[in-house]
């Protein structure tokens, strides 16, 4: 528990730097580093025996503890958005409670899902965001923005998404909503608050469907590993403003298509383990 602990401080810098650096979501980084870490976790039955996590849990609490991590840092930007007036209101407050229901949905799906079904599910998507965050696709041409109800309806099935894939959900809402022609800082103050949204109702409904899970270990909340949740959250906020500090200094451009390849190598990795 201690080892997961302090790694989790480190991966919480790493984390915290890039997000600031490259502006992509902790989901990404975390999430498939937890895949890996969790099945070190062992624990004891009795006195004189351990027993090594399920796999049939780890993916589980990889996404819950994610989901539950972002809650901090993305109410912090929510903020920061905020007070630069990036967020219309009249366009965002429909969709927080949509995407929030999405987001509660996605966790109970995911308790219904086996742990191969989730780990392929999220490799597959994070090959197609790495894939549009290497080749820079964008939209030749601003289309007309969609109705309310149609943009409630988007929302809905990003919160299902992002709490399927223990992310905020802004790599999949930030294209949307600029294909529709949208302005940049609008579409990631939306997503923003959404993300707020997706993390926390997404590790409330993690938390509740992981309750009754015998196979989970001590320390856990639900599915959500809270050693593993204090070591992320200790210092990723920590690290952000040194990663946007050096977004001026550093090829961000050449970076971020290098992070795609890496995660797309890691997507693959994991469908075929």
């Amino acid at each position: 528990m201690l080892t997961i602990f302090i790694v989790c401080v480190f991966l919480g810098s790493l984390v915290g730097f890039l997000a600031g650096l490259l502006g992509i979501g902790g989901g990404l980084v975390v999430v498939p580093a937890l895949v890996y870490l969790l099945p070190y976790i062992s624990h004891s039955t009795d006195a004189s025996s351990y027993v090594a996590l399920s796999s049939e849990v780890i993916m589980h609490m990889a996404l819950a503890t994610s989901l539950a991590a972002i809650v901090m840092t993305s109410t912090s930007a929510a903020f920061a958005h905020q007070k630069n007036n990036n967020i219309p209101w009249d366009i965002t407050k429909p969709l927080v409670f949509t995407v929030a229901f999405g987001a509660l949905l996605g966790a109970f799906i995911a308790d219904n899902l086996s742990a191969k079904v989730l780990t392929n599910f999220f490799a597959v998507t994070v090959f197609l965001l790495a894939s549009y965050m290497l080749f820079s696709i964008r939209s030749q041409s601003a289309k007309e923005m969609p109705s309310n109800i149609k943009l409630q309806l988007i929302t809905f099935f990003t919160g299902i998404v992002a709490s399927l894939m223990g992310m905020a959900g802004g790599a999949i809402l930030v294209p949307i909503l600029t294909f529709f022609g949208m302005p940049l800082r609008h579409c990631i103050g939306i997503a923003t608050v959404c993300g707020v949204m997706v993390a926390l109702f997404g590790s409330l409904g993690y938390i509740i469907s992981g309750f009754d899970n015998e196979l989970l270990p001590p320390w856990s909340f639900g599915y959500v590993y809270l050693p593993a949740l204090l070591g992320i959250v200790l210092t990723s906020s920590l690290f952000a403003p040194l990663g946007v500090k050096y977004a001026s200094k550093l090829p961000v451009q050449t970076l971020k298509k290098g992070f795609a390849i890496f995660l797309i190598i890691v997507a693959i990795k994991m469908v075929l383990a």
